[in-house]
């Protein structure tokens, strides 16, 4: 998505204040004066006392610096105020896959939302309202599973070490669909490609921004996988379950036009416009916040996607890739080696 590095700590207290998303490409609009609503409770435009400002103040500074207290390797985040939204993007500095040190990140990056979230006082306004999940890398959202870490441990027979990863995998999808069992919204932003892993993972989130050049596919069929971290549950929900077969069964690439005419996109985007594109979103919704939140909740009760459902669709992809044979490793070598290089070329 372009974010650059968040302040350092020692630099939080004297900055925080002006907390946003840096280096953003584009910024949305201004929205035009009127009364303001309860959603806009941080914004110190809304604040009548000088006291009043200054605990608001206060409230970002702690939030803030909660957010910046773990210095991650593979993600940014990012407070915007303005927004009420919290910006996390993938560095994907060594491979463009979620690598065990990507998933343990975002599984970090939930448990502190939600701890967050705990310490608030009841019926509170909280800075954030929403999670916008994107990369940093130019032309590569996320390329997928760690292939090289499944075929260690397929070679080595450690069914249990494949089936964490999945499990890992699953927390993060699952808690992107429930808004993390808080009152947010999430929003995928992908700009370039969102391949197997990357792809589902997009698709757990309640809004996917797409840039029209943006690529999406599920090429597992290649070495004889299928997508096990939410694929099928994701797309048999929001399309149907023939057409969820077809996607998988026949690993064909999608544009993100493609995917928009299907629904599967919600926003589409210019390139390069894509940040702008989240903030419009957010500028034109935020009002109607908690009855989309509450639309999703209610999506979840009628069409549930269980933490239970998609564990036990990881098990037996698991259990699946543990029969592979010596030619479908030498493919999924060959997707892995195509990749690294895909990342070398565009960052070289």
């Amino acid at each position: 998505m372009g974010l650059g590095p968040l302040n350092t700590n020692n630099e939080m207290q004297a900055t925080v204040s002006n907390l946003s998303v840096p280096n953003l490409r584009h910024r949305a609009p201004s929205l035009p004066n009127r009364t303001p609503t309860q959603l806009e409770f941080w914004s110190t435009e809304s604040l009548g006392s000088e006291r009043e400002r200054v605990d608001v103040e206060r409230a970002r500074t702690s939030f803030g610096l909660e957010l910046t207290r773990v210095n991650y390797r593979e993600l940014d985040l990012a407070l915007d105020p303005h927004d009420e939204a919290i910006w996390c993007s993938m560095r994907l500095t060594e491979s463009p896959n979620f690598t065990t040190t990507l998933l343990t990140e975002l599984i970090s990056v939930r448990r502190k939302l939600q701890r967050m979230f705990a310490d608030f006082p009841p019926g509170e306004a909280t800075p954030i309202k929403y999670f916008v999940g994107g990369s940093r890398r130019p032309g590569i959202y996320n390329l997928g599973g760690d292939l090289n870490f499944f075929i260690k441990c397929i070679r080595t027979g450690d069914l249990e070490a494949l089936r964490g990863y999945a499990h890992d995998c699953i927390d993060i999808a699952y808690h992107m669909t429930v808004g993390f069992h808080l009152p947010l919204i999430t929003v995928a932003l992908v700009q370039g490609e969102a391949l197997g892993g990357g792809f589902e993972g997009a698709l757990s989130f309640n809004v996917l921004v797409a840039e029209k050049s943006a690529k999406f596919g599920l090429p597992e069929i290649l070495f004889n996988m299928f997508p096990g971290m939410g694929g099928f549950s994701f797309l048999s929900r929001k399309l149907d379950a023939v057409r969820a077969r077809k996607m998988i069964l026949t690993g064909r690439i999608y544009s993100a036009n493609e995917l928009y005419e299907m629904g599967l996109v919600d926003v589409l985007a210019e390139d390069g416009r894509g940040e702008l594109a989240v903030r419009d979103y957010i500028a034109h919704n935020r009002s109607r916040h908690t009855v989309h939140r509450r639309v999703r909740d209610v999506h979840m009760c009628v069409n549930p996607v269980s933490r239970e459902e998609l564990l036990e669709v990881t098990n037996i992809w698991a259990e699946h890739a543990m029969t592979l044979q010596a030619a479908d490793l030498r493919n999924m070598e060959r997707l892995a080696n195509a990749q690294l290089r895909r990342l070398n070329h565009l960052h070289g």
